[in-house]
């Protein structure tokens, strides 16, 4: 598992887990993972257990809603990059 991700290539690590996955277990796997956000940090366990879908058919299903619980700013600046994409 990994430690840390940044929010650019978190659809990558959410590709190691097994689907469908509910969402309890997705949350439990990365517990303790930090997402590195354009303005902070906050664990991705935690982040995906705030989710509203209780479970996931892919990793895009996860790294769509996972977006949809971070706040706007969490991803910069609108139409910039963080040079990571």
């Amino acid at each position: 598992m990994t430690d840390s991700v940044k929010i650019a290539r978190v659809k990558s690590v959410l590709e190691s887990l097994d689907y469908p996955v509910n969402r309890t277990a997705a949350a439990t796997e990365f517990d303790g993972t930090t997402l590195i956000l354009a303005d902070g940090e906050a664990d991705l366990g935690d982040l995906i257990s705030e989710t509203s879908r209780d479970s996931f058919d892919s990793a895009d299903d996860l790294t769509t809603e996972l977006h949809n619980v971070v706040p706007i700013e969490a991803v910069g600046e609108p139409g910039q990059s963080d040079g990571d994409a």
